[in-house]
């Protein structure tokens, strides 16, 4: 049997004492701060507030998110979001639970998240292997796919045209991963900038800055309809990469994980979801009444029959 050796001193002694302390004093602070994150139930118990964060401030999102004229925040993930709270007061018996908005960007939405500061993500956030290493998502409420932005009459039209060529995409997106495996095969020979917003893609593409901005197809509809002539831009390309659209939270708290992704199954399986989708895709919205005229994808009509969080990627 092998025994550890003594300390040959008092000082020996004294260090060893003193390196046990240390040690336990930073094993209790980090029982601690795991405490506090995991235990997001407890605090929505004694604050009565849940935080939501979104953005949308600073980019065109809609219909996932909209800053309507009077300055209040709404849209489809907004309302999918306010729906999970309304579930949240029944099933823990509490009705006066508050609903608190931070705003964020593409780079402060996961940290938001890290540091506490909010308790879900309510705008765009793509569900990817990447991302699940330091935050988790419940079931995805949209499907989409990365294409193309370009100027009418570019001769642009899928993505072997773009051997060269000046392209732009978001910071703090999926995009740049798929961007550089598509450049890779097909030996393209890229020259990629990654800016803060898409307002910015959208004005270097429209001031001929870049060839082509590469995003989600979906919000590349949505700087189309913003633009002063949306007829001088197509999107192109054969779509690429399904992207998963997913409220976001903390990956370190099972519990509340759990009690979000029943509330996502709720409106699935009650048709909520449907409902919510109708009126933000296929009705008129915002100040000048336009109506993307989006029916429901297959994939996402299809995977609402069996709600779950698990993707592929």
């Amino acid at each position: 049997m092998n025994y550890l050796p003594l300390p040959s001193s008092p000082a020996s002694v004294f260090r060893l004492r003193r390196n046990q302390f240390f040690a336990l004093f930073l094993l209790l602070g980090a029982i601690a701060v795991t405490a506090s994150a995991r235990d997001t139930i407890k605090k929505i118990r004694e604050t009565k507030t849940i935080v939501l964060a979104f953005m949308g401030s600073v980019d065109n999102l809609s219909p996932f998110v909209v800053i309507e004229p009077d300055g209040e925040v709404s849209g489809y993930s907004i309302e999918l979001c306010r729906k999970i709270v309304q579930g949240i007061r029944q099933e823990l018996r509490i009705p006066d639970i508050k609903i608190q908005y931070l705003p964020v960007n593409a780079s402060s939405r996961f940290s938001a998240l890290l540091d506490n500061r909010a308790d879900l993500e309510c705008s765009v956030s793509t569900n990817n292997a990447e991302r699940r290493k330091k935050v988790a998502f419940t079931i995805p409420h949209f499907f989409t796919s990365v294409r193309m932005l370009v100027k009418a009459g570019s001769p642009i039209k899928n993505w072997n045209d773009l051997r060269n060529k000046r392209v732009v995409t978001t910071r703090a997106t999926a995009m740049i991963d798929v961007i550089n495996k598509r450049s890779n095969i097909r030996y393209l020979d890229l020259t990629v900038a990654e800016l803060d917003g898409d307002r910015e893609c959208f004005s270097m593409l429209e001031h001929g800055m870049a060839d082509a901005f590469i995003m989600d197809e979906i919000l590349l509809y949505g700087a189309r309809e913003n633009a002063v002539d949306p007829e001088k831009f197509i999107i192109v390309g054969t779509p690429l990469s399904v992207e998963p659209y997913a409220i976001m939270l903390r990956n370190d708290d099972p519990e509340f994980k759990k009690m979000v992704d029943r509330q996502m199954a709720r409106l699935a399986n009650s048709g909520e979801i449907y409902r919510l989708y109708d009126r933000w895709f296929m009705q008129p919205i915002g100040p000048d009444k336009r109506s993307l005229g989006m029916p429901m994808s297959y994939i996402l009509r299809d995977s609402l029959r069996y709600p779950t969080d698990k993707i592929t990627n």
